[in-house]
């Protein structure tokens, strides 16, 4: 089974920057791509981001041009880079994997975004 953890959520004010980090552990050569959700209070998780091992990336319209999310060491880690952050954004990001070819079957615990205005 695959293991996530997420680090590098905060508190920042409106038009900073926040760095997220996911490390994965376990059998990460049965995935195929990992990617970041949110999700905000009374609200359900969303989609934010996502990086295929030979597609590239792909995000959400209301990220597009602010957030990057990247890789390094194969597919064991993951980033997303948060710029121009909005009171918005606020919301538990969590970090997921995909199963080749099927479905995001393994998440992180989530960690707290929060931006104030």
């Amino acid at each position: 089974q695959v293991q996530l953890v997420e680090s590098g959520g905060g508190l920042v004010q409106a038009g900073g920057s926040l760095r997220l980090s996911c490390s994965a552990s376990g059998p990460t050569s049965t995935t195929d791509s990992m990617a970041w959700f949110r999700q905000a209070p009374g609200k359900e998780r969303e989609f934010v981001a996502t990086i295929n091992w030979s597609e590239g990336p792909h995000y959400s319209d209301s990220v597009k041009g602010r957030f990057t999310i990247s890789r390094e060491n194969g597919k064991s880690t993951a980033y997303l880079q948060m710029n121009s952050l909005k009171p918005e954004d606020t919301a538990v990001y969590y970090c997921a994997s995909r199963i080749i070819g099927g479905r995001f079957a393994y998440w992180g615990q989530g960690t707290q975004v929060t931006v104030s205005s």
